[in-house]
């Protein structure tokens, strides 16, 4: 059974999804996991793609109906376009799918001077959107950091954006509880920089019920985020600063911009970003459903992927049958 954790506060770990296959004959422990999520994307309907735009160079997952409505899927922090996998199996029955590999993530390889703050992020997403020419009507979805993203993107492109999904999103709230990102200081310390720290973020803090994650599979992992380290570590930097100086009613105006239906699922154990924030969140936005999962932690697309996926389906159909607010009314 492989599950793939994600951690995101901006942080999301990446983790296992529960799903068997038949055992690959790799003995290299990053190859075996390699190996086992292609297998993973072929399951969930998607293609491995990459597309050069400007100076990056972007990995990604693509599938589905061709002509259907496109929905894109944005993962976070030190996780990859395959947390979104099981979500992506029944997505890709109905829709078109695309999942990026952000940049300082996954397969996409970015240059040396890329920013690293939310709105170069976003503006990544962006151009990568335009590159593939699916801006019209697009649904976006994003967890935890991607969420944050999503929000910025959502709110800047309103006049494309069909709707938005937000799962346990990172932003700026007023108050946070117990959440980690309380301390943005210690955000540092989610960091992969040596052998044990994969394993100790991804079973004591991501999810509220971790799964049995089998030792090849966690030391692949684990070297993977070791090789992305001077990336994280500027991005968590880029994060903390944004954090400690960007104040709360930023945020809330970026929500506040958003004029797409959106759907707020949230897990009711996420140690990472407390559930309490939603209240504050759904103050802001003009059209929102809310789910809260009972005993899910920060990672509701792998924890409880079957009610995500059924909620995000019927909340889709929803969406796409709206008639766009800012069309031209007819003569």
């Amino acid at each position: 059974m492989l599950k793939k954790i994600i951690l995101s506060v901006a942080i999301s770990l990446t983790t296992f999804s529960q799903f068997s296959f038949a055992a690959p004959l790799v003995t290299d422990s990053v190859a075996l996991m390699q190996s086992v999520l292609q297998q993973e994307r072929q399951w969930a309907g998607l293609e491995s793609k990459t597309i050069k735009v400007g100076d990056t160079t972007f990995a990604y997952s693509e599938g589905g109906v061709k002509d259907a409505p496109t929905v894109l899927l944005v993962h976070g922090f030190s996780g990859s376009r395959d947390n979104w996998n099981r979500i992506a199996h029944k997505l890709t029955k109905q829709y078109h799918v695309v999942a990026l590999d952000l940049p300082a993530h996954g397969d996409t390889i970015a240059p040396a001077n890329f920013g690293y703050q939310l709105a170069d992020l976003s503006d990544a997403v962006r151009q990568f959107v335009l590159a593939l020419g699916i801006q019209k009507d697009l649904h976006i979805a994003g967890h935890s950091l991607g969420g944050g993203i999503a929000v910025l993107y959502s709110a800047l492109y309103f006049l494309e954006v069909k709707s938005l999904l937000l799962v346990d999103t990172a932003g700026v709230y007023d108050k946070v509880g117990k959440s980690l990102i309380a301390k943005p200081e210690d955000l540092r310390n989610m960091l992969v920089r040596k052998t044990g720290d994969f394993e100790r973020l991804a079973t004591k803090i991501a999810m509220y019920q971790p799964p049995f994650i089998p030792k090849e599979l966690m030391e692949g992992y684990e070297k993977i985020h070791m090789k992305h380290l001077p990336e994280h570590e500027k991005l968590i930097n880029a994060l903390i600063e944004q954090m400690k100086f960007t104040k709360s009613d930023t945020f809330q105006m970026a929500a506040h911009s958003i004029e797409a239906p959106t759907l707020v699922i949230w897990g009711e154990k996420d140690a990472i970003i407390d559930v309490s924030v939603v209240d504050e969140l759904k103050q802001h936005l003009k059209n929102e459903e809310v789910i809260i999962l009972k005993d899910v932690g920060h990672t509701p697309i792998l924890e409880a992927d079957y009610p995500v996926s059924e909620a995000y389906l019927a909340f889709l159909a929803k969406a796409q049958a709206m008639p766009n607010k800012f069309a031209p009314a007819p003569k």
